[in-house]
Formats: structure tokens, C-alpha cells, sequence
């Protein structure tokens, strides 16, 4: 998993990837970067999961259509501008960023994908772009340092670049899959809640991608919340290349594959918690033992979006009473005495009544430490579900209550 620092051992392309990050003007700051581009040597299987906001910005509209497919070649991501709530001309806008990078490659434009973050309702500066777009072109390389600066331009508020890799020999073949992610705040699930590109060198078909990224989406994107706030713009992309023409894949192959796709998703998830704006507890919330994952996911979102709790543990406060109160009004029928709670350990409630605990020792471990485990079993089935997310601080209201002014 990525940190704060960023590892270099995530900075890793896949075989026949290469990417660029510059700053076109966008962004005030010279110092930093506002537009990556993502390129394919060759034809790539595309799939892509977006925002169901019916508010969404135009490059969401213009990149759905043209998927799934199986020639992509690039992605084009600006940020400090989510062209969304634009209208028409936001829609032209989008579709000239990706001529302007079709063009150099000598492919169709419905060939390249788009994808724009930052503040809602204010139009493209095409000049700034047209001016940047040839110099990320120029730069685009396979090396680790221009991923990096690639996945830093994509960035808005977040506070370090978040990448993941993985690679396994499969099929005789040395097989990558590698992905950047952005976000910090506006993060809900159902959706992707943010943006994310992934790629692999592995061969994919457009029915076979699009199932492996739904499948890693469902168990990553749409497992986080820092604030419940669904963005217009969240985008995630699979590209999948045959680099290597290792030839047909046996389903061992597939599931190895399967495998890393859903490891590197879930690294660039939970790096988006770590980066919560004013956060100071990333939260791994367990909810198991229901019927099926569908109510254990529901349970686990009434806990995750709730203000109450991500107070509380924002405070220390070992009040497990808004946690069980939270699952209770999540739509999944339960008894009171099927629910057993630990915090980052301790049992606090078993079997639908309180216990004894030593509450200033469970406040002091919620301080103490920036890590924090919620574990919620139930008595009355099987499945289960992992969540990721964050507290809610003063320092989070602070940072958006002046986003734009």
C-alpha cells in the first residue's frame, strides 16, 4: 500500500504504458501539476464504472459512451476543473481534450478517454490546455518518475499521489496490473468515488474486463466513505493490453489476474481514507454474520456515513450505542441479541446487551492510535463485508468551508 511518502515499488507501469504529468495553468500554482496523460502502445481492452450522480460533469457522459471497446489507447485526466454542470460547451470540451490526443497518436478520437476533477460549474480553459496537452505528449515515458508525476497531476486536495502494483509470472509471462487514484473528500460509495485508472499488460476481453472491474469496485470503491457526498465526476477505468500475446488463459490464469486487480483497487481505496480530509483515524469497520453481502453492505454504509459515529471517534469516545443504532436503521431486519461489537478489540456489547469494559482504557486506544478496528458480528447468517473510512473533524469543515472562496 502506498503511504504517505509514496513507495517506489508502486510506481511501476505495465509493459507497454507510458504516462506524463505537467502543469498547463489550470492550477495557479506553478509548482503544481494539473494534467496527465495515460497512453497504450497498442490497442487496449477498456471497461469503466462511473458516478450514478444524474448530476454528473461531461467528461463522465462523453467516456461512458465510448465503452466498453476494445482499441483504447489513452486517458487524458486534467484537475483544479470538474467541467461538470457545464452543459454543451463542457461536452465539446471534453471531446476536444481527447482530438487533441488522438491526433499525435494517429487514432480515433473515440479511442482516448477523459476524465476532469476540481470545482463544479466552471468552463475549461482550452488555451491553458492547448498549450499543455503537446508537452505531456512529449514527455510520455514508461519510467517510474513520470507514473508518479502522472498520478500527481490528478491530484486536487489530496496530499500525496496514490499508486499500487502488482506483478506475478502467469502463463509463462511477467503480468503487471498498476493503477492511480485520486481523492479525499467527496468520497460516498456506489460508485467509484473518485477517480481511478488501472492497467494491466495481461489480455482481457471487453465481457471479461468489465466483469473484473465491477468485481474490484464492489470490494473497494464501493466500500469507502469519508463524507457521504457523491461526486460528479467519479471514474474508474480498466485498460488492458496484450503485451506480452501470451495467447488464451486458463480460468487459473483469469483468477490470478482477478486477484491482482482486486488487490491494487483496494490499495488505491484505502489510500484515499488514509489521505480523508482533516482526518485522524483511518477505520477498517468488519460486519459479518448476515444472510447475504447485500445486507452486511448496507449495514456497514449506515455506520460509515454516519456523522454521530465518525464524531465519536474523532473524540475518543467509546460510544458504541451510536453504532448499533446506526446498523439498527440500515434496512436490514436483525433482533437486538443477534449483534456483538468489539472496538479495536474490546467487547463492548454481546448478544444484543452491554458489557463491562474499561472505557477510558478503549478512549485511550482510539486516541492513541491513528489505526482503528469496528467489528460487528451477527448470529444469522455468512457473508460479510470489509469498509473502509474515516472520522470527521474540525479540520475537515474547516478545508470546506472555503473550497472555493
Amino acid at each position: 500500500m502506498t503511504d504517505k511518502m509514496g513507495a517506489d515499488s508502486s510506481f511501476v507501469l505495465p509493459a507497454g504504458f507510458r504516462a506524463a504529468g505537467v502543469h498547463c495553468g489550470i492550477k495557479s500554482d506553478p509548482s503544481k501539476l494539473d494534467l496527465a496523460v495515460f497512453v497504450a502502445d497498442g490497442p487496449a481492452t477498456a471497461a469503466g464504472v462511473f458516478t450514478t450522480n444524474l448530476v454528473c460533469g461531461a467528461p463522465v457522459k462523453i467516456s461512458r459512451a465510448r465503452l466498453p471497446r476494445g482499441t483504447a489507447r489513452a486517458v487524458i485526466i486534467n484537475s483544479g476543473n470538474a467541467n461538470a454542470c457545464t452543459g454543451t460547451r463542457g461536452e465539446d470540451d471534453a471531446r476536444w481534450m481527447t482530438a487533441q490526443v488522438a491526433r499525435p497518436l494517429g487514432c480515433a478520437e473515440d479511442d482516448v478517454l477523459v476524465c476532469s476533477t476540481g470545482v463544479i460549474g466552471r468552463f475549461l480553459p482550452r488555451e491553458k490546455l492547448a498549450d499543455g496537452i503537446p508537452i505531456a505528449m512529449n514527455r510520455l515515458a514508461s519510467a517510474s518518475g513520470s507514473f508518479r508525476d502522472a498520478a500527481t497531476a490528478m491530484m486536487t486536495t489530496d496530499t500525496f499521489p496514490k499508486t499500487a502494483a502488482r506483478t506475478r509470472e502467469i502463463a509463462g509471462a511477467k503480468i503487471t496490473v498498476s493503477g492511480a487514484a485520486k481523492g479525499a473528500a467527496m468520497i460516498a460509495p456506489n460508485m467509484a468515488t473518485m477517480l481511478a485508472l488501472i492497467m494491466t499488460d495481461a489480455p482481457l476481453g471487453s465481457q471479461r474486463a468489465g466483469a473484473a472491474l465491477r468485481h474490484a469496485v464492489d470490494r473497494s470503491f464501493n466500500c469507502i466513505s469519508v463524507d457521504g457526498h457523491m461526486s460528479t465526476s467519479d471514474t474508474v477505468l480498466l485498460l488492458a493490453a496484450n503485451t506480452h500475446q501470451i495467447g488464451l488463459l486458463g480460468p487459473a490464469d483469469h483468477v490470478q489476474i482477478q486477484q491482482m486487480i482486486d488487490e491494487v483497487a483496494a490499495d488505491l481505496a484505502q489510500a484515499i481514507i488514509r489521505d480523508a480530509e482533516g482526518a485522524s483515524h483511518f477505520v477498517t469497520l468488519d460486519v459479518r454474520g448476515l444472510r447475504t453481502r447485500e445486507e452486511a453492505y448496507r449495514i456497514a454504509k449506515a455506520i460509515a456515513d454516519s456523522p454521530l459515529v465518525k464524531t465519536a471517534i474523532a473524540g475518543g469516545d467509546p460510544n458504541w450505542g451510536r453504532i448499533v443504532s446506526a446498523a439498527g436503521y440500515a434496512g436490514v431486519q436483525f433482533r437486538e441479541e443477534d449483534a456483538t461489537l468489539r472496538l479495536n478489540g474490546t467487547l463492548l456489547y454481546k448478544s444484543g446487551a452491554p458489557v463491562e469494559f474499561d472505557a477510558k482504557a478503549v478512549s485511550h486506544s482510539m486516541r492513541a492510535n491513528r489505526e482503528m478496528q469496528i467489528e460487528l458480528d451477527f448470529a444469522i447468517g455468512g457473508e460479510s463485508v470489509r469498509f473502509w473510512t474515516s472520522d470527521l473533524t474540525a479540520e475537515y469543515v474547516r478545508l470546506n468551508a472555503d473550497y472555493t472562496t
